[in-house]
This record gives structure tokens, sequence and C-alpha cells, in this order.
């Protein structure tokens, strides 16, 4: 097992790779986690991670300028149908279009937009920022064990509004119901950090190391 994680510039590396590293040891997966910035590693890599925080736009200019990544993700990602997981605005970039400061374009994996949130309750502030509970709307592999009453931990401004209802896996509640998990096929993304949230979180990444789509 390889795991890449992507270096683009945007993303709390440090902390994912340890997460990726602990859960992989107390799963007994033999390989190694890599962080990596270079398009060629892809290739190699059984499962890929893309973090990110951040502005839409910015983490996108990021991948771009990485010479031959967005291909690199396309081939084994959609192409080869590698595990991926995108995290935050990972998942994010996974969307047809951001919303933030201007229109930007997306990766286009999942048909949607990344919009500003708006709290029906005003008191609550933005960005949402600290723990709330995880809601699953369908069964997945990765988020096996993470039911109702499930903390994990937010940190966004925006969020991802999914053109297919059947693609969320999960929601929050943050004045409204705001996108927390998608999936279709090989592709999963949290809105939320696996890496910030504890026991939840390596549960969350151990399944996605073992899961075989």
């Amino acid at each position: 097992m390889t795991v890449a994680i992507v270096d683009y510039g945007s993303g709390n590396l440090r902390s994912a790779a340890k997460a990726f590293e602990r859960a992989a040891w107390e799963g007994g997966h033999r390989g190694r986690v890599e962080v990596t910035a270079c398009a060629e590693a892809l290739a190699e890599a059984t499962h890929i991670v893309l973090p990110g925080v951040g502005a839409f736009a910015d983490c996108m200019r990021g991948l771009t300028r990485l010479p031959g990544m967005v291909e690199a993700l396309e081939a084994a990602v959609i192409a080869c149908g590698r595990p991926f997981l995108g995290i935050c605005v990972g998942m994010q970039l996974m969307a047809t279009r951001g919303r933030e400061h201007g229109t930007h374009e997306g990766l286009g994996w999942i048909n949607g937009e990344v919009r500003a949130l708006a709290p029906g309750d005003a008191r609550l502030k933005v960005p949402h920022m600290g723990w709330n509970e995880l809601m699953p709307r369908a069964p997945h592999p990765v988020l096996a064990g993470l039911g109702p009453g499930t903390h994990v931990y937010f940190v966004h401004g925006y969020g991802f509004d999914c053109a297919d209802p059947g693609q969320v896996l999960a929601t929050t509640d943050y004045g409204g119901p705001v996108t927390a998990a998608i999936a279709r096929d090989n592709l999963i993304g949290t809105q939320f950090h696996p890496e910030k949230s504890q026991a939840a979180g390596l549960r969350l990444i151990a399944s996605f190391l073992a899961w075989r789509p």
C-alpha cells in the first residue's frame, strides 16, 4: 500500500500524514505514506488524498501549477479508479466550479457548486469552525461506524451544493443542512477534517485505507 498525499502548497500536510501513518500502523497496513508534489508519484499510489485549506481559487491555482498533476490525478483517479479522498477544500475542488471571490472551474468530478455558507440562524458565525454532529444519509464503507452522534471537526466558510442529492453521504446542521461528505464510485470527500477529528477521524482514515471500490 502506498498513500500519496498531494502537496500543492495548501493543506495541513503534517497532521494529515501523521494521522494516515497512525491509522495504517494500527490497521496493520504495510506500505508507506508519502507527501508529494510529484505527478509521477501518483502512478504508483494505491490511495490518493487531496487535502486543502484556504480559498477555492488559490487551491485550484496551486494544483494546476504543479507540472502534470491534474493530468496525473485524472489518470490515476478517474481512468484507473484508485481510491481517492478529498479533505475540506480538497473535497470542494471535486466540484464543477467554486463561487468564492468570483467563479472558478474545479476538477468537475462531482457535479455541483461551492457556495458561501448562509446559516439560517443569524447567531451562527461564518466561517463554521468547531465540532459538529455528523448526520449520515447513506451507508458507505468509509463511514462505517460513524453514525448519528459522531462529532467531527469543521473549519470552512463555503459549502458543496451537490447537484445529485444521492451523492451526499452525510450532512451536518449549521443553521440548516450543510454537506459534510460526498461520494461516487471510487471518490469520497469530507468537508470536515478527519486528521483533526480524533478517534472518529482515525476510524474513517482506517476505513478508507481498507476500501476497495
